[in-house]
């Protein structure tokens, strides 16, 4: 009878989380691009009407553009999360070498570390591997990887590291940047969180770490966050080598 109670319970529980995530997903949706549609109609209708300059206005648009940005990575979260949802979604295990989702980081961010002047580097073994679904890990690295660039100075360096422990490997991405106070830790997963600005202002929805979380823990692993203000962040997966 226990057993069954405490089975309902966790039940009960990933529903209420599915719940919360799902309205917390339909809230940031809503809200911003409200908020950007409502920016630009303004824009435009007080260009109409001459009450703002051209030459304010084209000072402006920098503005909505980043607004622009932002909202465009949220829809593709949303998107990426959605798949997951409806349809015949199967996790697709494939074997996969841990140096090549390095190549992948490294190739992708080309133009943003040459931006920033960062330097990205492999720690570990070069022939450890995992079985996992692509698309699932592909996302969740991405995402911590580009917090990790986000939120690190230029010159700094960042580090993605390889652990392999009997049937688990642990994915490390490693900064040193801006961190975290250790306050906001405990929400870090929740809607209520501040937006933080990265170091060169880029900015964003606060999104992407609830659908990462949510995508380990589709892949039975676990998520760790380590930081400390002004001295970095280190974004740990534990993965099970093998997944069926």
């Amino acid at each position: 009878m226990n057993d069954f109670i405490n089975e309902l319970q966790l039940k009960i529980e990933r529903l209420e989380n599915e719940i919360n995530f799902k309205n917390g997903l339909i809230s940031i949706l809503s809200h911003d691009s409200k908020e950007l549609v409502g920016t630009f109609l303004w824009l435009t209708e007080e260009l109409e009407q001459k009450t703002i300059s051209e030459e304010d206005f084209f000072k402006l648009l920098p503005q909505v553009k980043k607004d622009a940005q932002k909202n465009l990575q949220t829809i593709q979260d949303s998107v990426a999360w959605l798949k997951t949802q409806y349809g015949e979604f199967k996790i697709r295990p494939v074997k996969i070498m841990v140096i090549d989702l390095f190549h992948y980081l490294e190739e992708k961010y080309t133009a943003k570390l040459k931006e920033k002047n960062i330097q990205f580097y492999f720690k570990g073994d070069h022939n450890a591997f995992l079985t996992s679904d692509r698309l699932l890990i592909e996302y969740v690295l991405d995402k911590i990887f580009n917090n990790a660039v986000k939120y690190s100075f230029p010159g700094q360096d960042v580090y993605l590291q390889v652990i392999t422990e009997s049937d688990q490997v642990v994915l490390s991405v490693i900064d040193s940047g801006m961190g975290i106070n250790e306050k906001y830790l405990p929400a870090i997963y929740t809607y209520g969180n501040p937006i933080f600005l990265g170091t060169a202002g880029e900015k964003g929805a606060g999104l992407s770490l609830k659908i990462v979380k949510n995508f380990i823990s589709l892949l039975h692993g676990n998520i760790q966050i380590i930081s400390t203000e002004d001295n970095g962040t280190t974004v740990s997966l534990f993965l099970h080598k093998f997944i069926e």
